[in-house]
């Protein structure tokens, strides 16, 4: 007995879903890769970010990187330096408010978890402030990283009135 439905290509549409699917997983600007061992597929990967607004700052992000593996690779470094200039025209278009702005967004797990990179800026010290969090909770805690990048030798300085 035949159905009446067309004959469905598995190979084809197999071979398009894996693209599909891989087509999220591109390094971006991955500027480190470093295995962790030859009987583990954990890697460490770096990746090199810089900031779309203010362009003098780049931000070096590394995590654990676990493929075919369904750990949570949770633990995330990260160091942003000045590496150009920073103006008060860059400044002028950042979000200010508390929660700051996100910048970056990377699924890591099957798991509905994500890294997430937000600006915040702290107008009272000068500083911009970069924030790499999980969002999902492991262990009891939310991972998180910070590291901050002061305004001071900038043009974007602006010193304080007198009290």
């Amino acid at each position: 007995m035949r159905f009446p439905f067309p004959a469905v290509p598995w190979g084809r549409l197999a071979l398009t879903l894996c693209t599909f699917l891989l087509a999220g997983c591109d390094g971006g600007n991955e500027v480190g890769d470093v295995s962790l061992g030859l009987f583990t597929t954990k890697d460490i990967k770096i990746e090199s970010l810089t900031d779309p607004k203010v362009p003098g700052v780049t931000c070096h992000l590394s995590n654990i990187d676990a493929d075919l593996d369904l750990a949570d690779p949770s633990d995330t470094s990260l160091a942003c330096r000045q590496t150009g200039p920073i103006t008060t025209e860059m400044l002028a278009d950042i979000d200010t408010s508390a929660d700051g702005e996100l910048l970056y967004r990377r699924s890591q797990s099957v798991l509905f978890k994500s890294l997430k990179l937000r600006r915040i800026f702290d107008a009272e010290s000068q500083t911009l402030l970069y924030l790499a969090y999980s969002t999902k909770e492991t262990s009891g805690s939310f991972k998180h990283a910070l590291s901050s990048v002061p305004l001071w030798g900038t043009q974007a300085w602006r010193s304080s009135e007198p009290r």
